[in-house]
C-alpha cells in the first residue's frame, strides 16, 4: 500500500508526477519527489539493491531516473516496493500477478478520477440548465392568467331545449 492507501505509483506515473511543469513549486518535496538512491531506498525498503533493479526490469516499481540514469525513488516507490514485497512475501503471489494488481488498481485510480471529472460535469450542465429554467420563468408575462384545466366529472346534465309558445 502506499502512504496515501492505495497501490498508486509504481508502474506509471500517477497524478502530479510529470505532469504541467510548474503546477507545483519545484523545490517543495512531496511523496512524489525523487530524491532516495538505490542504496538508500533498499535499506528503507528492506530489499536489496539488485531486487530494486529486478523490480525496476520486471515495471513493478519505476523509480525516476537522474540525467546520468541513476535511479531515483520517492517516498511513494519505497511503499510500493514495500507492497510488493508483502504481496510477494506473505500473501504468495508471484511477480507476473503482482504486477498485474498493480495494473487493475492504476486502472481503477484511472477511472474514479474520470468518473469525477464527469460527475463534475454533469453537476456543472445541470447548474446551467436551472439557471436558464429561472431565466425563462422569470421572462414570464405577469398580466396573463395562467390557464388550469377544468376538472372533469362523471355527473350526469340532460339538456333539454327551449321550446317557443
Amino acid at each position: 500500500m502506499s502512504i496515501d492507501g492505495g497501490m498508486g505509483g509504481g508502474m506509471g506515473r500517477g497524478p502530479g508526477r510529470g505532469s504541467r511543469p510548474g503546477a507545483r513549486n519545484p523545490y517543495q518535496l512531496t511523496e512524489e519527489s525523487p530524491v532516495y538512491v538505490i542504496s538508500v531506498a533498499a535499506e528503507l525498503s528492506g530489499l536489496h539493491p539488485q531486487t530494486l533493479r529486478q523490480y525496476d526490469r520486471l515495471g513493478l516499481v519505476s523509480p525516476d531516473r537522474t540525467a546520468g540514469r541513476g535511479r531515483r525513488y520517492s517516498a511513494r516507490d519505497i511503499e510500493q516496493l514495500r507492497e510488493v514485497q508483502r504481496l510477494s512475501q506473505d500473501e504468495g503471489i508471484n511477480l507476473a500477478g503482482i504486477k498485474r494488481i498493480i495494473e487493475l488498481e492504476n486502472q481503477v485510480a484511472a477511472l474514479q478520477s474520470r468518473v469525477a471529472e464527469l460527475t463534475a460535469a454533469v453537476e456543472g450542465a445541470a447548474a446551467v440548465i436551472q439557471q436558464r429554467e429561472a431565466a425563462v420563468h422569470a421572462s414570464y408575462r405577469r398580466d396573463l392568467v395562467p390557464y388550469t384545466d377544468v376538472q372533469h366529472t362523471s355527473a350526469l346534465v340532460v339538456w333539454r331545449p327551449k321550446r317557443d309558445l
